[in-house]
């Protein structure tokens, strides 16, 4: 840790850099990243100098960063207590923040109200549900229930991931709420998935939205990984050697400027109608049955239950089935293989789970008409039946409207860019990095010997 102006000088001398490029992954960043470092100190200067102290006597402070994240594979199969890969992105919300010692702590997050909250008051609050409040409450609670019993401190926030991008922004806020804690009072030894199971609380029972936890372990844990649901309580989380850079790769995130408004209803009866067929055979979730009994009772479930959930269960067996073979092509190097498999999951979702559009509203769909401009642009001068052209796309996340996600070869990706902003407008390609760290302290104290 070290005051403000340590930290300023760091920054501005270079002495940073190096760390800044493994967080962000892409050299023309760090000059803006760098002001959004500055801009924090100045803001935590401006709010809680006089408090905390100046020149020698100030608090020694630390920054700390938790990514977005994206969905790769296994698209509403979490919910079944199914399998999924999702990575970290270079997008971020970072934190600069001190110890106060005392009994509370106070957030400053740009574009929000400034919080204040009592250490040890877990009270749910009706009125807080669905605000930072609410999550920062139930990150603090939940962390206390495993034994965490964090003190009082002051931070400032800044966030570079789009609300409504399928990003998880409130994940990363949740998450990085975790490691700050973590950080400031345990030497950041909390494990990530533990802090990744708080967040989960905070969101489903202080927040008011019945997520489940791939969000957040994505955020906490970081780099692309292998996520298997089947013991709910004690997911397996598997860490994969890979990043895309190595391949040529870069991942595009495009917002289709859709909107999520009366929706939640088609969100929604994607678990319920799996949930459906899962009953039929006397069980909680999809993950219970065995594609062999499934089919045996086909006929049984079309006349039951109708052919949406019946095709909804389909794809959930067929998408476990992807994501064990997409993870282990990127162990074993394969990473055609891997494209091939990402574009499976895709049509999959479009032809099977059928979460591209609300058949309520036929007449908006700008998911599908993304997917359709992406085939257009990366298949350019491919040839029938040979390889995949400049990458694949798929949709991202819940589907219905928002956005899709594309691999596209960096040495495409800025004519990719250019053919999807011109029918989305200018910024709705994102062009982004897996990285490897997830939640984190952004600038670690070297120990001797390591």
């Amino acid at each position: 840790m070290k005051r403000v102006e340590e930290w300023k000088q760091a920054l501005e001398t270079g002495q940073l850099d190096g760390r800044l490029a493994e967080l962000y992954l892409d050299a023309h960043q760090l000059p803006e990243q760098k002001k959004r470092y500055l801009s924090l100190l100045n803001t935590f200067q401006e709010q809680f100098g006089e408090e905390l102290g100046a020149g020698e006597d100030a608090v020694r402070v630390e920054f700390f960063s938790a990514p977005g994240r994206s969905e790769i594979a296994g698209n509403h199969t979490d919910h079944q207590r199914g399998e999924v890969l999702a990575a970290s992105v270079n997008l971020d919300v970072l934190a600069v923040a001190a110890p106060t010692g005392d009994n509370r702590i106070r957030i400053v997050s740009q574009g929000y109200e400034t919080m204040s909250l009592e250490v040890g008051d877990d009270t749910r609050r009706e009125e807080e549900a669905g605000t930072s409040f609410a999550l920062v409450r139930g990150m603090l609670a939940a962390l206390r229930q495993r034994g965490y019993l964090g003190q009082g401190f002051a931070a400032c926030l800044t966030s570079n991931v789009p609300n409504g991008s399928g990003l998880s922004s409130s994940a990363a806020f949740e998450v990085l709420i975790g490691h700050i804690v973590s950080g400031l009072f345990y030497q950041g030894r909390m494990d990530p998935v533990l802090i990744a199971k708080a967040a989960q609380v905070a969101e489903n029972e202080y927040f008011g939205k019945p997520c489940g936890l791939m969000d957040q372990t994505a955020c906490s844990v970081g780099g692309m990984i292998h996520i298997d649901f089947a013991k709910k309580e004690d997911p397996s989380v598997r860490k994969l050697p890979v990043q895309l850079s190595s391949y040529g790769y870069s991942l595009c995130i495009v917002d289709t400027k859709g909107s999520h408004a009366d929706l939640t209803e088609d969100y929604a009866a994607v678990p319920a109608e799996m949930k459906a067929v899962a009953a039929v055979f006397g069980k909680e979730v999809l993950r219970e049955v065995t594609e062999e009994e499934y089919f045996s009772k086909l006929p049984e479930l079309r006349k039951r239950l109708g052919d949406r959930p019946v095709l909804r269960a389909i794809h959930f067996f067929a998408e476990n089935r992807r994501v064990e073979e997409a993870a282990a092509a990127l162990e074993q190097g394969d990473f055609d293989a891997f494209l091939h498999l990402i574009q499976e999951s895709g049509n999959s979702s479009f032809r099977f789970l059928q979460n591209v559009y609300t058949n309520r509203d036929v007449q908006n769909q700008s998911v599908s008409v993304a997917l359709a401009v992406s085939e257009a642009l990366l298949n350019q001068n491919k040839k029938t039946g040979e390889g995949i052209g400049h990458g694949v796309c798929r949709v991202h996340g819940g589907g219905f409207a928002g956005t899709i996600q594309a691999f596209v070869e960096d040495s495409f990706v800025e004519e990719y860019r250019r053919g999807i902003d011109a029918v989305f407008g200018d910024g709705a390609c994102h062009v982004l990095k897996v990285r490897a760290d997830g939640g984190t302290v952004c600038f670690p104290e070297r120990r001797k010997g390591e």
